[in-house]
């Protein structure tokens, strides 16, 4: 039986105080993650793309496929949360999701999905980095360039671009800097007045305002979003890459 989590309407809550919800609810799933962390020697919890289903719940933060188009079990399912390596430590399935994500299970129409963050990809335990040749972080320890108070762990991520629990960042044109190879695989959430929240790995989180309008194309409800867009010189990319990874040495 699936669980089914029903939000507050993002209308009924001022703009400050949906991002005071944000804020806290990245903060709360962060501290769940470092708890994680602390209960297991250091280790991080994975961080999978592509995982779909129970099978996984043990080897990943979270599983689920999320659909901005149809109607889909994953975008309701609670359990998919609350069973996966986090579930026990967060302190409820509400803080996976902010306030301002009006996205809906059916696309234009339904009940509202359950979840709208997503973890940095070169965040926990997996195969490998997105970009060969840069940091994947496995354990705590490991986090040190960038360091815990600059390296970000969960970002909110729109509803046309979320689908699994992984952000993927190209860091395609940092090191060394070559702006004008830089794309947007994954994008960030914009919901809050051009801007979005991340957390960091010292448990805390910030709003973002997004500088590029490429970062922040139109909303569509019900309509896929075209990922992997290369963008030169955009520099909410560098800010991304910047807070992402660095290169292996």
């Amino acid at each position: 039986m699936l669980a089914v989590l029903v939000c507050t309407s993002a209308a009924t809550t001022s703009v400050g105080s949906r991002i005071a919800i944000c804020l806290d609810n990245q903060k709360h799933l962060t501290r769940a993650w470092l708890e994680y962390a602390e209960d297991h020697g250091g280790v991080l919890p994975g961080n999978l793309d592509g995982v779909t289903g129970a099978a996984q719940q043990g080897q990943t933060w979270c599983v689920g496929w999320l659909d901005n188009t149809r109607y889909t079990p994953d975008n309701t399912n609670t359990l998919f949360l609350a069973n996966s390596q986090l579930g026990k430590y967060a302190r409820g399935t509400e803080i996976y999701k902010c306030p301002a994500d009006v996205s809906l299970n059916a696309g234009k129409k339904g009940v509202p999905r359950v979840r709208s963050v997503s973890m940095n990809s070169y965040m926990g335990e997996r195969a490998g980095s997105y970009t060969p040749g840069y940091r994947q972080f496995k354990t705590l320890a490991q986090i040190t360039d960038p360091g815990p108070s600059k390296a970000f762990v969960f970002i909110d991520e729109r509803e046309e671009s979320i689908c699994d629990g992984w952000f993927a960042i190209s860091m395609e044109g940092f090191d060394p800097r070559l702006p004008e190879q830089v794309a947007l695989v994954d994008f960030p959430a914009d919901w809050h007045d051009q801007a979005g929240v991340l957390s960091f790995g010292d448990g805390h989180a910030e709003l973002w305002r997004w500088r590029d309008s490429r970062t922040t194309p139109a909303h569509r409800l019900g309509v896929a979003l075209s990922l992997g867009i290369h963008m030169p010189n955009n520099p909410d990319i560098a800010r991304l890459q910047e807070a992402a990874s660095s290169r292996t040495r």
